[in-house]
């Protein structure tokens, strides 16, 4: 668990996938991920954070506002296999609409972040998003990536042509 001012970023449990579908069923977030989740592909996306967390002991978490508990999203850390580089630590964030904007992405990522150089035996982290996502790439300066263009792939798992096909990598390393 990681807390900041604002936010508790903890494991997923079960009461939080009602919360977290209206997060990834809203088109408004599916914008930046190639489309809204339906039900089930939220539900499997959770059950895939709360796995990794059970095995590796962080991951991606439930972002909790601490004001009055409710699930804003979900801000975290994991190792990830499959991304720009053959074994990474990825820093990711996904808020509701009502979330976004408000500073709380900055503040969770800047936290992470920060457990992650404390914790994990790494000397990078990197984050990457479309290369239009300018307000994601935006957080990424905020609290200290800086872009590393010869990790910037195309993401294979939209089809040809999508606008979110290009993705760019930026990479924090350890201070």
């Amino acid at each position: 668990m990681i807390e900041t001012d604002r936010l508790i970023l903890r494991p997923f449990r079960d009461r939080d996938r009602d919360a977290m579908a209206e997060v990834n069923c809203d088109p408004r977030v599916g914008e930046w991920l190639g489309g809204p989740f339906g039900r089930e592909q939220s539900d499997a996306f959770v059950d895939r954070v709360m796995a990794q967390v059970a095995a590796d002991g962080f991951g991606f978490y439930a972002a909790e506002a601490r004001a009055d508990g409710r699930l804003v999203g979900m801000i975290g850390i994991r190792r990830n296999l499959t991304g720009p580089a053959p074994v990474a630590i990825e820093l990711g964030w996904r808020l509701a609409v009502a979330a976004q904007g408000t500073g709380l992405a900055t503040e969770g990522a800047r936290a992470c972040l920060d457990w992650g150089f404390a914790n994990l035996d790494t000397d990078e982290i990197l984050a990457w998003t479309a290369s239009t996502n300018v307000r994601s790439q935006a957080v990424m300066r905020r609290i200290g990536m800086a872009p590393d263009p010869s990790r910037d792939f195309t993401h294979t798992g939209l089809p040809d042509g999508h606008p979110l096909r290009p993705h760019v990598v930026f990479a924090a390393r350890r201070p």
